[in-house]
C-alpha cells in the first residue's frame, strides 16, 4: 500500500473514533482524578485511564458510525464520514470499534481496576444499544437518557484513584448528565432540517424553538444547582464555587437570550459557551485542590 493510501487509511479509522469529542471526555476525567485523589496522582495512572477511555470512547463512537451511516449518507453535516464516503466498508469498522472496547476493558483492568473497566465498557454498551439502536430515533426525550453515557468517564476517573463510587462522583455524573441536553439541543437548532429531513425525533425538529429554549433553561438551572452542590460535598474552596456561580449565571442567560431571539446563531453560541463552560468549571475544579 502506497505511503499516501496508507496515511488515508489511517486518517479514516481515527475519524471514526471522533476524536474531538474523545478530547472532550478526557477533559472532564483528568480534573475527577485530581479531586477524588485531593492532588496529583500518579502520573501513570492519569496516563492510563486517559488511554483506556480513549479507547472505549472510540469503539463506541465508531460503532455510532456504523449503526447510522444510513442517516448519516443524507444529512449535509455527516456526509464526509468514512463510512459515508466508502473509504471504509461496514465490516471492517465493525471490527475496529470492537477491538478498541475490548482492548479499553483489558487495558482498563490490568493497568487500572475492574470497576474502571467495567463502567468504560458499560458505557459503551448504553451508548450504542440504549442511545443509538433504542430511542435515537423513536423518542424526543433520546439525548436526555442516552447522553448519560457521556457521564460515565467522571465515574472511570473517580474509581481509577479510590476503587469506589460515593456521592461526590455520583453528583459529578449528574453535572454532566443534565449538561448534555443543553448543548447537544443548541447544536441541533442549527440542524433541526436535518433531522427531520432523516426521520430522528431530535428536539429542535420536532418542537418550537420556545420549547427548546425552555427545557435548555430548565437543565441549566438544575445543572447549576448541581455543580454548585459537588463544590460542597467534594469540599472545594472558593475558586470553584466561585467559577460555578458565575459559569452557571452566563448559561441561564444564554439560554434566556435563546428564549427571546431563537435563532440559530444564537443557539450556536450557546453550543460554543457550553463548551467553554465544561473546560471552565473542570479546570477550576482541578486548579482548586492546588490553592
Amino acid at each position: 500500500m502506497p505511503a499516501t493510501k496508507a496515511r488515508a487509511t489511517i486518517a479514516s479509522y481515527v475519524a471514526l473514533t471522533k476524536p474531538r469529542i474523545i478530547e472532550l471526555l478526557l477533559v472532564t476525567t483528568v480534573p475527577t482524578m485530581i479531586v477524588a485523589q485531593r492532588g496529583l496522582p500518579p502520573v501513570w495512572l492519569i496516563g492510563a485511564v486517559i488511554a483506556g477511555g480513549a479507547l472505549a470512547a472510540g469503539g463506541a463512537n465508531a460503532l455510532n458510525m456504523v449503526i447510522d451511516r444510513d442517516i448519516d449518507s443524507v444529512m449535509k453535516r455527516t456526509q464526509d464520514r468514512p463510512l459515508v464516503t466508502g473509504e471504509i466498508s461496514p465490516r471492517n469498522a465493525l471490527v475496529f470499534a470492537v477491538t478498541l472496547e475490548v482492548a479499553a476493558f483489558v487495558w482498563l483492568w490490568l493497568m487500572v481496576n475492574l470497576l474502571s473497566a467495567v463502567l468504560a465498557v458499560s458505557a459503551t454498551l448504553f451508548y450504542v444499544f440504549v442511545y443509538s439502536l433504542w430511542l435515537k430515533r423513536r423518542s424526543e426525550r433520546n439525548i436526555v437518557i442516552g447522553g448519560a453515557a457521556g457521564a460515565v468517564p467522571v465515574l472511570v476517573g473517580w474509581t481509577a484513584v479510590t476503587g469506589r463510587l460515593d456521592w461526590a462522583p455520583l453528583l459529578l455524573f449528574a453535572v454532566i448528565f443534565y449538561w448534555t441536553p443543553p448543548h447537544f439541543w443548541a447544536l441541533a437548532v442549527r440542524y433541526r432540517d436535518d433531522y427531520a429531513q432523516v426521520g430522528v425525533p431530535m428536539l429542535p425538529a420536532v418542537r418550537s424553538i420556545r420549547t427548546v429554549a425552555l427545557r435548555i433553561i430548565a437543565y441549566t438551572v438544575v445543572l447549576w444547582a448541581t455543580s454548585l452542590a459537588f463544590g460542597f460535598v467534594a469540599e472545594l474552596g472558593p475558586l470553584y464555587l466561585a467559577t460555578a456561580l458565575v459559569t452557571g449565571v452566563i448559561f441561564v442567560a444564554l439560554g434566556i437570550r435563546l428564549l427571546r431571539h431563537g435563532t440559530p446563531q444564537v443557539a450556536m453560541g450557546l453550543f460554543n459557551w457550553s463548551i467553554t463552560y465544561i473546560v471552565l468549571l473542570f479546570g477550576a475544579m482541578a486548579v482548586d485542590r492546588f490553592v
